[in-house]
């Protein structure tokens, strides 16, 4: 299964960082091509991005499902593909460092389905830890800003 996986320390309390990612309106404008989302209950959404695969790119719909809520360490999600036939899962992790730092952890593992699995798998075993990557420190970076402005 194509997987990333990526860790960022930030200086903001766990419990900021849990407010953040239990929310998942925060996180979902933060995915690398995003176009939109629609939150159809506090645990499902569909989002909606553009995504390069190898040399064409795609429109991807997505339905995302929280499965997990472990405040205020973790969140748990599987996602299946709406417009193409993936299926995944991911996770933001937290870990307190001290009161005011905390370790952030991004987690994506997606696998093509189907007669074109074949060809889509090995391009997303280089794709999914460069999205990871971006998303999860797109996040942190979102985060650091909000900090700032509830600080200020």
């Amino acid at each position: 299964m194509p997987k990333g996986l990526h860790d960022s320390t930030i200086t903001i309390p766990i419990d900021f960082v849990w407010s953040f990612v239990s929310n998942m309106n925060n996180w979902a404008p933060l995915v690398p091509g995003y176009m939109e989302h629609e939150i159809i209950n506090d645990r499902e959404s569909t989002w909606k991005f553009k995504g390069d695969i190898g040399i064409v790119q795609k429109t991807v719909h997505l339905k995302i499902e929280i499965i997990k809520w472990e405040e205020p360490t973790k969140v748990t999600f599987q996602l299946t593909g709406l417009s193409e036939n993936f299926k995944g899962n991911g996770y933001f992790l937290a870990k307190e460092l001290s009161g005011r730092e905390t370790e952030i952890t991004g987690c994506l593992d997606i696998t093509a389905k189907g007669m074109m699995a074949p060809v889509v798998n090995p391009i997303l075993k280089s794709l999914i830890p460069k999205t990871t990557k971006e998303f999860t420190e797109s996040v942190v970076d979102k985060m650091a800003n909000d900090m700032r402005i509830l600080v200020t």
